[in-house]
């Protein structure tokens, strides 16, 4: 790659005025000799269906796109999905436009477990509850079964959706015990691990999808939100004496994930998340 060479990539989502991705994928551009364009496409905003959005990238010369809430199953029909793993979490969170079509991919997958591991936690999650089975929550989900959970607790404002995820995740990993539940409180009796997975405390959506009184007994938790990075779901967990896991460490491990398939050159991870920093 030359310093003149450059690659058009975008976001697609709501509620993303405060997504770091452009920078995150600009400063690996710079660091890699690369210049890159990267934008924000929020359909309510631009006035056009998903569907329309998606495909005026296709045809306008994109690289490829990220997909963020609440996109991410909805993609999943507009695209190839080479691995049985990605199909099977039926949410996509990377697509690259190819000669031959859109394929599909999830980073989230890969940069919870990345995440997961960087925070120095050396055993499996446990017993964890789930709040949120979208596509970031199936990704996760997905993501605990690699790890070695011994229990997985749904629950979705949508029974509908957790009892689908359940299914899925049966199917996929039969030692690991797989519950659907209610409420997040009932969820989180006896639980090692919590886990939001929803847009709760995301700025747009405050609050936080579990109450503090619920907290005591487990032993970490982790926000898939970072916009804000401090949620009220983190700080209660901390002040419970939770270690925690904070939604920049996914944000940055999918980043670098979905890099390496936009454009296939391997990233300095200390340099770009000191560069990072240095942005605020």
């Amino acid at each position: 790659m030359t310093e003149t060479a450059g690659i058009l990539l975008g976001l697609i989502g709501d509620n993303i005025a405060g997504s770091r991705s452009p920078l995150l994928h600009q400063l690996a551009g710079a660091h890699s000799g690369l210049s890159v364009r990267y934008d924000r496409l929020v359909p309510p905003v631009i006035g056009q269906d998903f569907d329309v959005v998606f495909e005026t990238c296709k045809q306008q010369g994109y690289r490829g796109v990220n997909i963020t809430y609440p996109y991410k199953e909805r993609v999943v029909a507009k695209v190839e999905i080479p691995d049985p793993l990605v199909r099977s979490i039926a949410a996509v969170n990377t697509v690259l436009f190819e000669p031959g079509g859109a394929v599909g991919y999830n980073t989230d997958y890969t940069g919870f477990i990345d995440a997961y591991r960087a925070a120095a936690r050396t055993g499996g999650p446990g017993i964890v509850t789930l709040i949120g089975t979208g596509g970031v929550g199936r990704a996760i989900a997905f993501a605990l079964v690699t790890l070695g959970a011994q229990e997985i607790r749904l629950v979705d404002r949508d029974p509908a959706k957790s009892e689908a995820l359940a299914a899925d995740l049966r199917r996929a990993a039969q030692t690991v015990e797989i519950r659907t539940f209610a409420t997040a409180h009932e969820a989180a009796q006896g639980a090692q691990g919590l886990i939001n997975s929803t847009p709760v405390g995301m700025t747009g959506y405050g609050g936080t999808p579990l109450d503090i009184s619920a907290m005591p007994g487990a032993q970490w938790a982790f926000d898939a939100v970072y916009d804000p990075v401090d949620t009220t779901f983190l700080a209660d967990a901390a002040a419970t004496g939770l270690s925690i896991i904070s939604g920049y460490e996914l944000f940055f491990y999918q980043g670098v994930r979905a890099w390496d398939l936009f454009a296939g050159i391997p990233l300095d991870e200390p340099t770009l998340r000191a560069a990072l920093a240095e942005r605020g």
